[in-house]
């Protein structure tokens, strides 16, 4: 819901009544992610997708529907066997949308909830999706101690998803949990979708470069919240970095000492100099990051191994370095070197194989 939010916001400000479909569940090759949606006005505009076009038209109409009612619903769309062109999801999918209707009085939470995403503070929304109780009740869960709404079942349940959802808020997931009618942690009658707006995961880029310029915009466009960092305050200027969100004029392992790193961070060491990049590597691959990139050639990347080995590096700490950086997709300038970082990170976030498609089979998305 991230990327429609300020249309819904404005809607809601109106006090207008509008459709709200949610992608809660997928199986197989499903073409958006759990947490994707799309809106559909009191006059009938639209924002948003949750299929890429294969249900819009079906969903569009059932948003409708439920604005009338007041009544949230789960629809499943999968192939229609009559038709798989018709409403049906071409790829062979499944996917499973919350569609409700949304208005100040029925999602009061909603402005605070804006709030929070724009202000980069994690929150959660938690919806009764199946089983016992009210499809659609909702609790709202921020990582202090605040919480807004009930989903209906009792404290035990409340506090169940409570916790359950501040530590998906702290790995950045979004997804389906399962409870007794009551909250009980070994029932599965009951099913609660948390939907974690946690900030957007790190990219540090190391060096200020050609490259890293390209790097910084590959990374804003996966939706990263990017930073470069060089010690050359020459180069390390806001007017060569338009795309990064911060540009810091510091040493680079002195930064990365002081800066919190988490598991889905992605650090991306672009210097190749001795000087800068060995220090900063030193500190990068003790630290939990979900990704630690280095630039250079093969012959660069054996003198830093060994350079590392000499700092008191170990061969498990080494083996987390992705160097030297990218896919192999034969990239020369600096766009195509970010494209391939770029494909790196896709890959190892989703378990991809990197091979062209048309020479693997089964499932497109992992």
């Amino acid at each position: 819901m991230r990327d429609i939010l300020d249309p819904i916001t404005k809607w809601w400000d109106t006090g207008e009544v509008f459709g709200l479909a949610t992608v809660v569940r997928t199986f197989r090759s499903a073409p958006r992610e759990p947490g994707a949606a799309m809106a559909v006005s009191a006059d009938g505009e639209v924002t948003g997708s949750v299929s890429g076009g294969c249900v819009e038209g079906a969903v569009y109409e059932l948003a409708q529907e439920v604005c009338q009612t007041g009544e949230p619903v789960l629809a499943t769309y999968g192939v229609s066997d009559d038709d798989a062109f018709s409403v049906g999801l071409t790829c062979g999918g499944i996917l499973h949308l919350l569609v409700e209707p949304v208005s100040r009085d029925l999602y009061p939470e909603l402005g605070d909830v804006s709030a929070a995403i724009a202000a980069g503070e994690p929150v959660a929304v938690a919806s009764v999706i199946e089983g016992p109780g009210r499809v659609g009740a909702r609790r709202v869960i921020w990582a202090g101690d605040k919480v807004s709404g009930t989903l209906g079942n009792g404290d035990r349940l409340d506090a169940a998803v409570d916790d359950d959802a501040r530590g998906m808020l702290a790995q950045g997931l979004t997804g389906v949990r399962r409870y007794g009618a009551d909250g009980e942690r070994l029932g599965d009658e009951l099913a609660v979708f948390v939907h974690s707006y946690a900030p957007p995961p790190r990219m540090l880029v190391f060096g200020a470069i050609d490259f890293a310029a390209a790097v910084a915009r590959a990374g804003k466009f996966l939706g990263y919240q990017v930073t470069v960092c060089d010690a050359r305050g020459i180069f390390a200027t806001p007017a060569r970095f338009p795309e990064a969100d911060e540009v810091v004029v510091e040493w680079p392992h002195r930064y990365l000492a002081r800066t919190p790193v988490d598991s889905r961070t992605v650090i991306c060491v672009l210097t190749h100099d001795p000087k800068f990049d060995v220090p900063v590597l030193e500190v990068a691959l003790r630290t939990p990051a979900a990704y630690i990139g280095a630039m250079g050639s093969r012959r660069t990347h054996e003198d830093r191994l060994a350079r590392l080995r000499e700092a008191g590096l170990g061969e498990e700490e080494l083996a987390r370095l992705r160097s030297p950086i990218g896919l192999d997709l034969g990239a020369r300038t600096p766009e195509e070197t970010a494209v391939s970082v770029a494909a790196e990170l896709i890959q190892l976030r989703w378990g991809g194989s990197g091979q062209p498609l048309t020479v693997t089979s089964g499932r497109i998305h992992h």
